[in-house]
């Protein structure tokens, strides 16, 4: 790689310099007299040095993780724009690629943490392991808030330390001998761990597939709505709406299809909400607002993209009472075991903070700040159709979706950045569907989507 070389160059010239630098000594005029002695000639031969071997273990590579395909996307983004930085050291790069956000969680949030942390140096105020499943206070304010009149009761939610984390968990409870279906683009994860936990195949290169992998393509041609009767049956389906990284929202019409078809499979629904709350159409934010959900469908969302909780770290996940394993087995009560097991529970102050979230104060600050977020949309889907572009997403999700037909989309991605010093995210990380456009993230100061805007229109008039 190029920057490897840059290195390698650099460390081979800084240490031959040390080598060859001049050597200084202190001498004083002598007469030596020297005996004449015979000049033999010596060779020297350089031997190679013993090369040294690592110690290894006994134990095997797990197979299932060395299918993964190089690194997850973020970080690959990430090491890319750290390349950069190293080649562009004095460059201002504004990063629209990672959907992480930028602005200060509100006060009332964070004052209700402050208070929370100070108490535990109290005798009175002092906790210690809560229970795993989240503080009951919390688990009834997300039921009130989010899921009131739906059926959803307190004891159905469980506190996390957000929805990845929560994707994960429920994937130990599908185990290995399952099969899944996955919007296509959608949020890496969802595959990555199902290729972790042995339920796929080997990466096909010819098709950017995993074997055992249903991707339900979703185009603008089908408004980002994969067509169900061409989809096999699988146990699980991954579902995220608003979709990232499309920011397409499945209308009612559409989830009452994707309910149906899942109870006429006996599949289960993971569907992932964590945008919820951006929503503009009047579409649902549950799952658990269609009819006969709760006998179908799991939901996972968090505090992250509401309140600036990327760091904090707080989510929730919902298994209904009503959702069983073929056998009749409650799917809650192995999350649960799961969740006791693997989980010690969410951080008492990021419980604190998540209470505040829900206040009366609490939702309209988190409103505020969503709010912020869907004036940047604006801005880059103004900025990118002027340009004339194809521009999908941004009405119900801080996402914009770029489409630049048949390019390349690491392709697309490198260019912006070599010539604006701008992060993106390559559609096609997000699957294959995803060739051929570029995610441009909201979540930015709005001074920094300005100049990125900016920097577009001078890089695309």
């Amino acid at each position: 790689m190029p920057l490897m070389s840059d290195l390698s160059t650099s460390m081979i010239s800084s240490s031959s310099s040390a080598f060859l630098a001049p050597i200084s000594f202190n001498s004083r005029a002598q007469t030596v007299s020297v005996p004449v002695k015979s000049i033999n000639i010596v060779k020297c031969v350089a031997t190679p040095q013993e090369q040294q071997t690592a110690y290894k273990t006994n134990v095997s590579r797990n197979a299932n993780i060395a299918k993964l395909q190089a690194g997850y996307l973020f970080p690959e983004v990430a090491r890319r724009r750290a390349a950069h930085l190293l080649k562009y050291p004095n460059a201002q790069v504004i990063s629209l690629g990672i959907g992480d956000t930028t602005e200060p969680i509100p006060e009332v949030i964070t004052s209700a943490m402050a208070k929370r942390s100070r108490a535990l140096s109290t005798l009175e105020g002092y906790s210690g392991y809560g229970a795993e499943q989240g503080e009951k206070a919390l688990r009834a304010a997300l039921a009130s808030t989010f899921y009131r009149k739906l059926g959803i009761e307190d004891d159905d939610i469980f506190v996390s330390d957000g929805a990845k984390c929560d994707i994960s968990r429920l994937q130990v409870v599908f185990g290995s001998n399952v099969s899944m279906a996955v919007q296509d683009p959608s949020y890496p994860a969802y595959v990555d761990s199902s290729v972790i936990m042995g339920q796929t195949g080997q990466f096909q290169k010819d098709v950017e597939k995993y074997a055992n992998i249903e991707y339900m393509r979703c185009t603008p041609e089908n408004g980002f709505f994969p067509d169900l009767s061409t989809v096999a049956r699988t146990d699980i389906i991954f579902f995220c709406s608003p979709n990232n990284p499309t920011g397409a929202a499945a209308t009612r019409e559409q989830l009452i299809r994707l309910v149906q078809f899942a109870k006429d499979n006996g599949s289960i629904i993971v569907y992932d909400s964590a945008y919820a709350l951006y929503m503009l159409d009047d579409n649902p934010r549950s799952i658990f607002e269609i009819p006969g959900a709760k006998e179908v469908a799991i939901e996972t969302s968090s505090f992250s993209k509401y309140a600036g909780f990327t760091g904090v770290r707080l989510g929730w996940t919902v298994v209904p009472k009503q959702l069983l394993f073929s056998d009749g087995f409650p799917v809650a009560k192995d999350f649960n075991r799961i969740v006791c097991t693997c989980f010690n529970g969410a951080s008492n102050i990021a419980q604190a903070g998540g209470l505040a979230c829900l206040s009366p104060e609490g939702l309209e600050a988190m409103q505020e700040v969503i709010g912020f977020y869907k004036e940047n949309t604006n801005i880059i889907v103004d900025t990118f159709n002027s340009l004339g572009f194809k521009v999908y997403g941004g009405k119900n999700a801080p996402y914009v979706w770029v489409h630049f037909p048949g390019q390349n989309s690491w392709d697309v991605f490198s260019e912006i950045l070599e010539k604006t010093h701008i992060v993106t995210t390559p559609g096609s990380g997000f699957g294959p569907g995803g060739e051929g456009f570029i995610r441009v993230s909201a979540f930015g100061h709005r001074e920094n989507v300005l100049e990125a805007c900016r920097r577009f229109k001078q890089l695309y008039n």
